[in-house]
């Protein structure tokens, strides 16, 4: 990933808003997502977010301010769903992203006719962007591993094999659901404490983990593994990710296999995707710690050492249903940032086609818990409440060890570095509801 004139920090846009301090979304920016006016039933389209405005991307194709290559990619990116898009690979992405910014920088000649095409995020509604055709979920946080498996013993290690391969399973597409998704404490086998028995009933241990989803670009022919070299043209961008999990349910259920009951009610993304453009001033080396092993060949490259990690800083908020009732706002449980991840996402991506799996454009690949080293970075409430054994204080002298009804989980994420602009991602917002009735 190299550096251009849309990374330049000292870049301003004719729209105020994008050039405040703080915002999310500043001319460096231009993040992907599907959306159209609030209660409007239009129908939904292509848009790219810049300031505090949408710019709608139908709107703008109609206009032809853009011929050639990048009038192509535009009438691609305007569409219901960003597949075609994310299909047409990193040349045509790059184009868009130099197109709209020359329309949207301060003293382009078409300011007002790009203006007609401007829509108040305050005032829009988002739909998922892609139409996901599979949903994998990683688990790539060595530190989330041992917080986890030392819960129930103090000298407990990650599995043998977390050291040599990103672990995974495949996730619930029908329940992905974008920010705002509100969803039922689901029902599920679990064995209460003491008991000879399981029971079906309600999961008492609700939890959300702090993930980034990665969306996959053009894909790869069944058979046809993706070379870690070439594993970044893949990567159509990143936005956040909610994969909530039913903790209960998953103790029980998950051995010998993987989660089944305690995964598929529900996984929340963000609606804006940050490009793996905008994200190239904020790739970092990939390292290993000493005396771990290092990776196969085929998990293993110059570049991926050079690039493969990426400073995101994550925030985890939850806000409860007394806090909204008594205005208090959401308190700040946790941060931290995806470069402590112990696997990049260019390997996530190789070893998912490695064994001839055919990735699709619009694939959705969830990076697994992001948690960090320190005490307070901890991605999923099981590590900061050790397992429920110690709530931890969401203010007003409330506590949770784990979630409640009517508990809304927040997640926010951005990058920010000396010399480079600060972009965000948004956030990625879900409430959960009580169990429904048996």
């Amino acid at each position: 990933m190299t550096l251009d004139h849309t990374h330049d920090p000292a870049a301003r846009s004719w729209l105020a808003a994008a050039n405040a301090a703080g915002c999310d979304f500043p001319i460096q920016n231009l993040p992907f997502a599907v959306l159209r006016r609030r209660g409007s039933g239009e129908a939904f389209r292509g848009a790219v977010a810049i300031g505090d405005q949408a710019l709608d991307l139908a709107t703008l194709a109609g206009a032809k301010l853009l011929t050639g290559a990048a009038g192509e990619a535009l009438t691609l990116a305007a569409q219901p769903t960003l597949n075609a898009f994310m299909a047409a690979g990193p040349d045509a992405w790059r184009t868009l992203r130099h197109a709209l910014f020359a329309l949207l920088r301060e003293g382009a000649a078409q300011e007002a006719a790009v203006r007609s095409g401007l829509l108040p995020l305050a005032e829009v509604e988002y739909t998922l962007p892609a139409r996901v055709g599979d949903y994998t979920d990683f688990y790539t946080s060595l530190d989330h591993a041992v917080n986890c498996m030392r819960i129930m013993r103090p000298d407990a290690d990650a599995p043998a094999n977390f050291r040599w391969l990103p672990q995974a399973y495949h996730g619930r597409v029908s329940t992905l659901g974008v920010s705002g998704q509100r969803f039922h404490r689901p029902r599920g086998q679990w064995l209460p404490p003491g008991a000879s028995a399981p029971v079906f009933a309600p999961c008492a241990a609700m939890d959300y983990e702090c993930e980034l989803a990665l969306w996959i670009g053009p894909g790869n022919a069944a058979g046809q593994p993706i070379p870690i070299a070439r594993a970044q043209e893949q990567l159509f961008g990143i936005s956040l990710l909610n994969d909530w999990s039913a903790r209960d349910i998953q103790v029980w259920e998950m051995a010998p296999l993987g989660p089944f009951h305690a995964k598929n009610f529900a996984t929340t993304v963000s609606p804006w995707i940050v490009t793996a453009e905008a994200l190239a001033p904020f790739r970092l080396a990939w390292t290993r710690p000493e005396g771990d092993p290092q990776p196969l060949a085929y998990l293993d490259s110059p570049a991926n050492r050079a690039q493969g990690a990426i400073d995101i800083r994550l925030e985890v908020w939850l806000e409860t249903e007394q806090a909204r009732q008594q205005g208090r706002g959401p308190a700040r449980l946790s941060g931290t940032s995806f470069r402590h991840q112990y696997w990049s996402a260019a390997q996530m991506i190789t070893h998912h086609a490695a064994g001839g799996c055919g990735l699709q454009p619009g694939d959705l690949l969830g990076s697994g818990t992001i948690s960090g080293p320190g005490p307070g970075e901890a991605g999923a409430l099981i590590e900061l409440a050790r397992g429920g054994q110690q709530p931890v204080d969401v203010g007003g002298g409330e506590q949770r060890g784990f979630l409640a009804d009517g508990d809304t989980v927040i997640l926010r994420g951005w990058c920010e570095k000396p010399g480079a602009t600060r972009i965000g991602f948004g956030e990625c917002r879900g409430t959960v509801l009580p169990a429904v009735d048996a």
